[in-house]
């Protein structure tokens, strides 16, 4: 099982992959609703953090899947 330092690092990662190669995702950051908690201090764990990572590669295999032709 991944560290909470290590999933940190991750979504680091790939956030500022967003931010740099695909600045047209990474505008979508702020309005992804994983990102908004819903209380004032929000329990961060491993769970929440690997949800989190895969909603950013969801997002990112999604922009770079081909178009297909009609």
């Amino acid at each position: 099982m991944k560290t909470l330092h290590e999933l940190l690092n991750k979504v680091t990662t790939l956030t500022m992959r967003l931010k740099t190669e695909y600045p047209e995702l990474y505008v979508y950051l702020g309005e992804d609703p994983i990102t908004i908690p819903s209380v004032s201090d929000p329990h961060m764990d491993a769970t929440i953090l690997k949800e989190y990572i895969s909603s950013l590669k969801g997002m990112l295999k999604s922009h770079l899947k081909p178009k297909s032709k009609h």
